[in-house]
């Protein structure tokens, strides 16, 4: 165990999502955010470091261990690229990771050979309510885990003005329920239990605005028996005070009792045949993002580059969330079950 190790981090990018990762590099313990990357420049500088408009320039004069890269998927490779060419050995990149499966495969080719670290900065498994329902699961307090049910509910969807005033580019992607928000639950279903065997989807477009899909089911099959729901509409929203907390409300069913996710980020806990439910965690965070999970990941990243211990995150692994995500858009285009 090395307690000192301080590392140098840079980021790349100082828009909406970024705040969060400049914010969680800025109090991590074990580490010192030297730069910051934007085509704003004041924007960048108003966090207080050094700031730069050049990345080949931020990398040569900050030197960083670590590059955090929190841009849309239409600037990654770029960025990243020119990240392995200028030696930077862990590179950290914001999802949606890559505009498609091929480009994430070549990436990651590309990663290895420059014997780089690439870790996909997906962050809904670091959700502290995530992490509890995965102990729990694996405590068996459910019994045999049967069925898992996530209905994103965010609200933000309606109108000729839905997403502008926070990520506009959202409006564009022709690919936007699942490639943007849907694979979020893609990695935690896998996380929870596992990779699918099967999907089925169905899929559509609700506000005329947009170029995406915003709203549909997808119905996911485990090897181990688990049957998986995400139910998406974001025109939809849920009770909660902020919407974007948990996004929605999530069900865990299983032999012995539910775990039910609620908006306000607690735990509530049935046990099969009764009619009661109680309460057996509350979310005690309400900095950063959505429980912290931004910063909970990078707190995850200084560890594994500090302590040596493994990463849950690498690119090559993730490949296999992209893949999941293929099968659902073929599986809404063609209609039927694809099996993976």
């Amino acid at each position: 165990m090395q307690e000192n190790i301080e590392l140098r981090v840079a980021c790349v990018g100082a828009g909406y999502f970024g705040q969060f990762h400049i914010d969680s590099w800025q109090r991590m313990p074990r580490a010192k955010l030297v730069g910051i990357c934007d085509c704003d420049l004041e924007r960048a500088r108003s966090f207080g470091v050094s700031a730069f408009v050049e990345l080949a320039e931020m990398i040569e004069k900050t030197t960083p261990n670590v590059l955090d890269v929190v841009v849309p998927p239409d600037a990654q490779s770029e960025v990243l690229r020119l990240a392995f060419s200028c030696g930077v050995k862990t590179v950290i990149c914001q999802k949606p990771f890559c505009r498609s499966l091929a480009e994430a495969k070549e990436i990651c080719r590309e990663a290895a050979q420059a014997g780089v670290t690439l870790i996909v900065h997906e962050n809904f498994r670091f959700q502290p309510w995530y992490r509890f329902i995965k102990s729990e699961l694996d405590k068996n307090r459910i019994g045999t885990l049967q069925n898992m049910t996530m209905r994103l509910r965010p609200g933000d969807g309606q109108g000729p003005d839905a997403y502008l005033d926070r990520q506009p580019y959202f409006q564009k992607m022709e690919r936007f329920l699942i490639h943007e928000t849907g694979v979020h639950w893609i990695d935690t279903f896998r996380f929870l239990a596992g990779d699918p065997m099967a999907v089925y989807a169905d899929l559509r477009r609700l506000n005329p605005a947009i170029v995406g899909e915003d709203a549909g089911y997808v119905i996911f099959d485990h090897s181990n028996g688990v049957q998986a729901q995400f139910d998406g509409n974001r025109h939809l929203d849920h009770q909660a005070a902020n919407q974007r907390l948990t996004m929605g409300e999530a069900f865990f069913e299983g032999t012995k009792g539910v775990l039910e996710l609620t908006g306000d980020g607690s735990v509530w806990f049935r046990g099969a045949g009764s009619q009661e439910r109680h309460q057996v965690f509350q979310s005690e965070t309400s900095r950063g993002f959505a429980g912290d999970c931004v910063h909970a990941l990078n707190t995850h990243v200084v560890a594994g580059l500090s302590d040596g211990l493994p990463f849950e995150n690498e690119a090559s692994d993730y490949l296999k969330v992209l893949e999941i995500e293929e099968a659902i858009y073929l599986s809404t285009s063609e209609g039927k079950k694809i099996r993976l």
